[in-house]
C-alpha cells in the first residue's frame, strides 16, 4: 500500500459540435480504463462564480503520475485529436491531499 496522494481531472467543457464529441467519447473511455480513471463527477453544475460551462467532470486516479500518462498516453491522445473541433476545454490535473 501506498501513501501517495491520489491525482484528478478537473475539466470544464462546452460543446460546440455534438457529433464530433461523439467520436471523442467512443475513444476516451478506453485510456481511463487502461490509467485506472474513475469518474467522481460530471455533467452540468451550477457555476457560482467565474466561466460558465457546459459540462464539468472530475475523474479520480491513483496517483498524479498515473493521471499524467493517462492524459499522455496514445490511447488519449487520439482521443483529444477527435474532441479538437469539437469543443472548448479546459482540463487541470491536480494532487490530492494525501491522508485525507
Amino acid at each position: 500500500m501506498t501513501d501517495r496522494p491520489k491525482g484528478y481531472w478537473i475539466a470544464n467543457v462546452t460543446v460546440s459540435n455534438a457529433e464530433a464529441y461523439s467520436d471523442y467519447q467512443a475513444l476516451a473511455p478506453e485510456a481511463f480504463e487502461k490509467y485506472g480513471g474513475r469518474f467522481l463527477a460530471r455533467g452540468a453544475a451550477e457555476t457560482l462564480e467565474g466561466q460558465d460551462w457546459q459540462r464539468r467532470v472530475i475523474i479520480e486516479f491513483d496517483s498524479v503520475e498515473q493521471a499524467r500518462a493517462c492524459y499522455n498516453s496514445p490511447e488519449y491522445r487520439l482521443a483529444r485529436e477527435k474532441r479538437a473541433h469539437a469543443c472548448q476545454a479546459d482540463i487541470a490535473l491536480i494532487e490530492g491531499l494525501n491522508g485525507g
